[in-house]
């Protein structure tokens, strides 16, 4: 696998925003779609390109209007919106819902459409295999997919004597580094997620860290996985770090926004994240030394893996034969042309480029060869904007990794069980990682086992 730095524009938005896009409605033989993917209104450049994007696009394909839609993936709601038919003819979800959506039948497949496509075949096949059936058939396009790896605080990496060009690579040297920061800046050294399912979320980054797994397939069915001693290590090392060490800080019920806005404010030295975390610290919660932002490849204890995901782009089965090939034409055209095409990557990036609250250049996984990822490389080279050097731990370690994926069944209600023994760990100094990982295991298989009934 090689990484690159790629376009982080419209071709890899991070959410949704609605107040741009087409008309809501056209003559009798226009087909009107509506897609998520909009950017937020913090990320102006990104709005502008969404709606730039969306006039070319109109201007290309005559017979197609494309409304934007502010609708985010929620666990809680989607479930329902989606059998109810109240969804978009374009639905962005993370890279753990494709293979229930597809074993329900939920969503189309989109090979017939895809496919003709000139380049289709060159796909980097590691980003299609989470978004196909058995049979090979492909339900969707994949969006900035990525690899987990370490951020750090270059400035409190520097303040607590720690060298900012080689962060840590071991779960020993990320304990060491905590330690150094809290004692010498005051800050919270390294944060681990605990709430809005991502608790769960990043302690399955952890597992696999430490060679372990969440969930593992037996005589054909998906059981809990994680009762186990690298998992019980990876949560050990938490409590240790949170209770003997106290280089965790004070606040210890936190998502991935709490994350991010407390780190572009300086208030912590290390989390696990992606290279595309950047945008949001910068972009949304102002960080204004974005210098700062260093990325290293995820540590590891033994396992030598990583996370891998993404955000990915599927049509429901409730859109209509016509509606979903629009949609295709959409998908493509904002999703997978700019990732091939160096013209057209160059022009969404000096387009972004020019304000400078944009962020160009940020890296992600290929989502195809590497050959052409090169060619990409080189033509946004003069339009990025961020300090690629700080990016470069994570650039090169990443390579040596094997990318894990999340869990194959219900990934959010394991998640959401496993929430829960995080929080334990970091709040309550007594819990037992035993018995929290005993009862979260009986607690998923019986929801693994209601869902095969």
């Amino acid at each position: 696998m090689k990484l690159t730095a790629g376009l982080l524009g419209c071709a890899v938005l991070t959410a949704a925003l609605a107040g741009c896009g087409s008309p809501s409605s056209g003559g009798p033989e226009t087909v009107v779609i509506r897609v998520q993917g909009m950017p937020p209104a913090t990320d102006k450049p990104g709005l502008e390109q969404f709606k730039k994007m969306v006039a070319d696009f109109e201007r290309q394909n005559p017979g197609i209007k494309v409304q934007g839609s502010t609708t985010v993936f929620d666990p809680l709601t989607f479930s329902a919106k989606l059998a109810g038919g109240k969804v978009e003819e374009v639905i962005k979800v993370p890279l753990t819902e494709p293979q229930g959506l597809i074993a329900r039948k939920q969503v189309r497949p989109l090979t017939k459409e895809l496919s003709a496509w000139t380049h289709y075949k060159e796909f980097n096949p590691q980003v299609l295999r989470p978004l196909s059936d058995a049979s090979g058939e492909v339900y969707g396009v994949p969006q900035a997919p990525f690899a987990q790896g370490l951020v750090y605080n270059r400035d409190l990496f520097t303040k607590a004597g720690l060298d900012p060009d080689k962060p840590p690579t071991t779960w020993a040297e990320v304990r060491t580094a905590a330690k150094a920061i809290a004692a010498e800046t005051g800050k919270a050294g390294f944060v681990h997620e605990s709430k809005s399912n991502q608790g769960g979320w990043q302690l399955t980054m952890l597992a696999y860290t430490h060679g372990g797994e969440v969930q593992r397939e037996e005589g054909g069915k998906h059981v809990a996985a994680f009762n186990t001693a690298p998992v019980k290590q990876a949560l050990t090392l938490l409590k240790e770090m949170r209770w003997t060490d106290d280089s965790m800080g004070d606040s210890q019920l936190n998502d991935q926004n709490d994350v991010i806005k407390r780190f572009a404010a300086g208030e912590i030295g290390m989390y696990m994240g992606t290279p595309g975390t950047y945008r949001l610290a910068k972009m949304t919660y102002g960080m204004e030394n974005t210098d700062a932002f260093g990325i290293g490849p995820l540590p590891q204890a033994g396992g030598n893996a990583t996370l891998t995901g993404g955000d990915v782009y599927l049509v429901p089965k409730s859109a209509t034969a016509e509606k979903a090939a629009a949609a295709v034409k959409w998908l493509l055209f904002a999703y997978a042309e700019p990732q091939y095409d160096p013209a057209a990557a160059a022009q969404r990036a000096k387009e972004l480029a020019a304000d400078p609250e944009s962020a160009v250049g940020v890296p992600t996984l290929p989502m195809f060869d590497a050959a052409q990822q090169t060619k990409i490389d080189e033509a946004i080279k003069p339009y990025v904007n961020v300090k690629l050097e700080h990016f470069r731990p994570w650039l090169e370690g990443t390579p040596a990794l094997t990318l894990r994926p999340e869990p194959a069944v219900l990934a959010q209600q394991v998640y959401s069980v496993l929430d829960t023994v995080v929080q334990a760990v970091l709040t309550n100094k007594d819990a037992s990682v035993d018995e929290l990982l005993a009862k979260a295991e009986t607690d998923v298989n019986a929801k693994l086992a209601a869902a095969r009934k």
